[in-house]
């Protein structure tokens, strides 16, 4: 006959207060993995369209903070850049901020304008490559249809009727495709156009001020080697990796400070709630077996022995009430999805991350019950 642990007997005896402490772990869980699968997901959408550019370094205004506040610079500074040895091409991008008006119920609402040359691959999308030569024409725009319903069924309507006719700025566009890049802090939906066409529509910018320069380096040229060259040549402008300028943007998004602070006051929240049931659930469990540890102890058996069972249950719970939590969040992470349209998602270093957590609140609970026993003497127990 197997051996079963003292610590995993006395668990199972009880199984309501076992079902209880894994309910009451796996809802502290649930509540961590909420808070940390949002934060993650506000912030990676913050940087899809910065991980879908084509290029290897990006040279920014020192100002630029974020996309909803670029500061453009003079294009000319990036054709600079084709005079250093191993850059193969630029290319500029404008970004600014347009109000698209819902063919249906004709409410504005603010929409992230990109404009690009269509004669250059500047975004790796696949859909926005292959049509690209549909938005050369003047008034042509690509829409993202995995941003905010509140836009209008474009996506629909576009697989239905083919090119259609929108508005935007006051202005009408046709429609003449769709894209995958999704809503964000910055903003809840994209367009992608021609530069002419942004030009058109923000009358206000001059084409010889870009927001982003791009540039592409032959294959098999040192990266950094190259970045340092550029950087130290134009010390007004700031040249980036492509994860340097995403971090930009998540930096930014991170130091507004309240966003953080409520996603990790959350976090606390969720492990305080665990703790407090954990060492509810292990010091009923102590004190109604006072009797047994004071005969073991009677008996010669060492606090540290005692303490281990302890420990040992701490930490079995930690692992039973930890899988149904994440396998909870899981789901409820793919109805976020769905409602949001934010890449909510299980991470794996979040789950490990959860998991750690998951143990010192369970050990910490266990450690905090074991003072009863601490102060237990045999002789006042019988």
């Amino acid at each position: 006959m197997k051996h079963i642990p003292l610590s995993w007997l006395q668990l199972i005896e009880h199984k309501s207060r076992l079902a209880i402490a894994i309910a009451g772990i796996a809802f502290a869980d649930l509540l961590i993995f909420v808070q940390l699968g949002f934060q993650d997901a506000l912030y990676d959408s913050a940087i899809v369209p910065h991980q879908n550019l084509k290029a290897d370094l990006v040279v920014i205004n020192p100002q630029f903070q974020s996309l909803i506040l670029a500061k453009s610079f003079q294009r000319d500074r990036l054709y600079q850049t084709l005079g250093f040895n191993g850059v193969k091409s630029v290319n500029s991008l404008y970004i600014a901020t347009g109000q698209w008006r819902n063919p249906t119920t004709r409410l504005d609402r603010p929409i992230l304008v990109w404009g690009i040359d269509p004669t250059q691959t500047t975004f790796t999308f696949p859909e926005v490559q292959q049509k690209l030569a549909n938005i050369k024409f003047l008034n042509r725009v690509l829409f993202d249809r995995a941003g905010r319903p509140e836009y209008g069924d474009i996506d629909k309507d576009y697989r239905e009727k083919g090119s259609f006719e929108v508005e935007v700025n006051s202005k009408l566009l046709t429609v003449e495709g769709t894209f995958a890049n999704g809503a964000s802090f910055a903003t809840d939906g994209n367009v992608i156009t021609s530069d002419s066409t942004f030009l058109n529509l923000f009358p206000d910018r001059r084409g010889s001020n870009i927001d982003v320069g791009l540039i592409v380096l032959q294959h098999g040229a040192n990266h950094k080697s190259i970045q340092q060259e550029i950087a130290a040549a134009m010390p007004d402008l700031r040249v980036l990796t492509i994860n340097e300028f995403a971090a930009v943007e998540k930096n930014y998004w991170e130091s507004r400070g309240a966003v953080g602070f409520i996603f990790t006051l959350g976090v606390i929240v969720g492990f305080i709630v665990g703790i407090v049931i954990v060492y509810q659930i292990l010091y009923t469990e102590v004190s109604d077996r006072l009797p047994e540890y004071a005969t073991l102890k009677a008996m010669g058996y060492a606090d540290r022995y005692l303490f281990t069972i302890v420990l040992q249950e701490a930490l079995i719970l930690s692992i039973l009430g930890f899988l149904p939590g994440m396998v909870a969040s899981i789901g409820l992470y793919q109805i976020a999805q769905l409602a949001t349209l934010l890449p909510i998602v299980m991470k794996v270093n979040r789950a490990i991350f959860v998991l750690i957590l998951t143990i010192l609140m369970c050990v910490g609970s266990g450690s905090i019950a074991m003072r009863k026993l601490q102060s237990a003497d045999p002789a006042d127990l019988f």
